[in-house]
């Protein structure tokens, strides 16, 4: 098949939907399939041979975090040459509520549409402004896809629609076999945290809260935290006896994200909220790293409400700091969870999860060729 694929966001920054869009491209393509996809980035020339640009990108306030979108007559036009010259069987669009190239795209696309919705947010500001317009325009989408029951509830409830569910994807055996870096472990367990920095709803600072009392228990802990943001904001935040305990390692590509898993005796996620489904404990437990996470609805349906990792409450410090506690002095349930994690993480495999959304497109296609 020939296969466009639309991502919403610029590849320059990372995020859920960008790597699942370049992972799906490359699963794909290991399929056997030609793959194109179109993004907006500023630096094209280090862009994979698969990838066209739009161009820069502005960054517009969306579902609690920034998001650097496409838009204007100058990118719509690109967005038609790529569509004529791709003489796609079907186009794959993500997120296409959002303002952006793929609402362009949707608009332009003559050839089957698939459209994957990623965001569960029952309350989307801008998911309601755009009802009205995407309502038309989605008529022309032969199949939707939700991530997450969330993000198919956040769809069901501002466009309608009947979306099949199939999640994100991970490649498991990179994180399982990923680098173990001595040279970032401490005296004491190591923990890890990813994520944008200074996006409040990752929860960072709830994690910065209850260091001291982990650290009073494990001295000589150490935290690498991974994600581009202010980090010198950030750390201030630290509790000033602990600096030293945290390493900021920054905005890092795949394989050191995966390292930074890999090394760490425990994940700790104490996201607040607006997520719709957690590719990053499945990527933790991937690694082997058990994980604590916040209890909020998409963190509790990925570990099974308990049985593959620990809930604490939502924003309650004093909670994430007793079970992580916990964690760390109890070798034997780490070691349960970690069998019952590396069970469960292959139905999130790509090797598993392409294949289904390859089944959608092959429907898509087999009904306009019915209705010819």
């Amino acid at each position: 098949m020939r296969i466009g694929l639309v991502c919403p966001y610029s590849l320059d920054v990372p995020g859920g939907v960008q790597n699942h869009v370049r992972d799906l491209a490359e699963a794909l393509i290991g399929l056997g399939h030609h793959v194109s996809v179109l993004a907006p980035t500023e630096h094209e020339a280090d862009l994979p041979p698969y990838v066209v640009s739009t161009g820069g990108a502005i960054p517009v306030p969306y579902n609690g975090s920034v998001a650097r979108v496409s838009f204007g007559p100058v990118v719509a036009a690109r967005v038609r040459r790529w569509l004529k010259d791709g003489d796609f069987d079907v186009v794959h669009i993500h997120e296409p509520a959002t303002p952006s190239i793929s609402i362009l795209t949707l608009w332009t696309a003559d050839c089957p549409v698939v459209a994957t919705f990623h965001t569960s947010n029952v309350r989307s500001r801008a998911m309601s402004a755009s009802a009205s317009m995407l309502r038309p325009a989605m008529e022309k989408v032969t199949a939707r896809i939700a991530v997450s029951e969330y993000a198919r509830t956040t769809l069901v409830q501002h466009i309608g629609g009947e979306p099949v569910v199939i999640p994100n994807g991970v490649y498991v055996d990179r994180f399982a076999s990923a680098e173990v870096r001595e040279d970032w472990r401490g005296l004491g367990p190591t923990l890890a945290f990813v994520g944008r920095i200074d996006e409040s709803r990752k929860g960072l600072p709830i994690l910065f809260r209850a260091l001291p009392g982990i650290a009073r228990a494990f001295p000589g802990l150490r935290l690498l935290v991974v994600g581009g943001g202010d980090e010198k904001a950030a750390r201030k935040r630290v509790p000033s006896e602990l600096r030293e305990n945290a390493v900021f390692l920054g905005r890092v590509d795949d394989a050191a994200k995966a390292s930074a898993l890999r090394t760490a005796d425990l994940y700790i996620a104490p996201n607040t909220g607006g997520e719709s489904f957690g590719i990053i404990l499945i990527e933790a437990m991937a690694a082997g790293t058990s994980v604590l996470a916040s209890d909020i609805p998409a963190f509790r349906k990925v570990l099974g409400g308990g049985a593959y990792g620990t809930l604490f409450r939502n924003e309650d410090v004093a909670d994430l700091e007793e079970k992580a506690i916990a964690l760390l002095s109890d070798d034997v349930r780490c070691l349960e969870l970690h069998a019952a994690a590396s069970r469960v993480v292959r139905r999130y495999d790509w090797s598993s999860v392409a294949g289904q959304i390859v089944q959608v497109y092959e429907t898509v296609i087999g009904s306009q060729r019915e209705d010819r």
